[in-house]
């Protein structure tokens, strides 16, 4: 049963990863948490490791049509692999019960988001984005390094802290400061989360020691099924469609989450 289970939710997971470009890193915890029965650090843990080997699977099969903005990827992630450790720090420093609240806040947050569909319009190139070179792509200039290293520190916090790859805060990053389309930031946005979530499990790894490698496995292999299944059901899905019925899921657990706590 437990090995079902890890798989379904794994698939759960990895399909909403493929079909949303990130976002779908948020259902990981609470999946581990309630469903799986791990304690929270260990969650985090164990959420990193299959966000990472995930994102780090969805990133290869999108390199291949060309899609990846490498050089914002490495920038990025590299903002984020500083940062995750400090997220780490606060999250062990805070009580499970706090944090599982905070969590809940961020999937509503998330959800809201998804329901006006915010990732999906493609931002005005505004004065503080970076500028783009004759292929569309943004320069590395010192100010666009500078900001795109710092959405990727904030999204390293929140990694540490909560477990989530942070897909719903790193592809506006590439839309609206990147200059990126969007096709290009849903596809850039899956290798930052591999790099973060490798520094986030580093500085949560400790706390793995209570999750059986079996769970991670179980869990990694049911995460690429669906990334596969949902890199498919994309082309033939409205993205507003998908955008609402990823909120409705994340709204939905976000609540479930405080009536657990409560």
């Amino acid at each position: 049963m437990a090995t079902a289970l890890a798989l379904l939710f794994g698939g759960a997971v990895g399909l909403s990863l493929g079909l949303t470009g990130g976002g779908g890193s948020i259902l990981a915890v609470p999946l581990l948490v309630y469903g799986l029965g791990l304690e929270l650090r260990a969650a985090v843990a164990v959420s990193l490791a299959v966000v990472g080997l995930t994102s780090l699977f969805g990133a290869g099969l999108q390199a291949r049509s060309g899609q990846v903005l490498w050089r914002a990827g490495a920038i990025l992630g590299t903002g984020g692999i500083i940062a995750a450790p400090l997220g780490a720090r606060i999250g062990a420093l805070l009580p499970d019960d706090l944090v599982m609240v905070l969590f809940a806040i961020l999937m509503v947050i998330v959800g809201l988001r998804m329901a006006a569909g915010g990732e999906e319009r493609e931002l005005p190139v505004a004065r503080f984005a970076c500028p783009r070179d004759e292929g569309g792509r943004p320069r590395p200039t010192p100010g666009c390094i500078i900001k795109l290293g710092g959405a990727g520190a904030l999204t390293g916090v929140l990694s540490g802290i909560f477990g989530v790859g942070g897909g719903f805060l790193l592809v506006p990053a590439l839309l609206w400061v990147g200059s990126a389309r969007i096709e290009h930031a849903l596809a850039t946005s899956l290798v930052a989360i591999a790099l973060i979530s490798v520094s986030g499990f580093a500085a949560n790894l400790g706390a793995a020691g209570g999750a059986a490698l079996s769970v991670v496995l179980l869990f990694a292999a049911g995460g690429a099924a669906g990334m596969l299944l949902g890199a498919a059901w994309k082309r033939h899905l409205s993205s507003l469609v998908l955008g609402r019925v990823f909120a409705v899921v994340a709204i939905g657990a976000g609540v479930y989450v405080v009536a657990q706590v409560l």
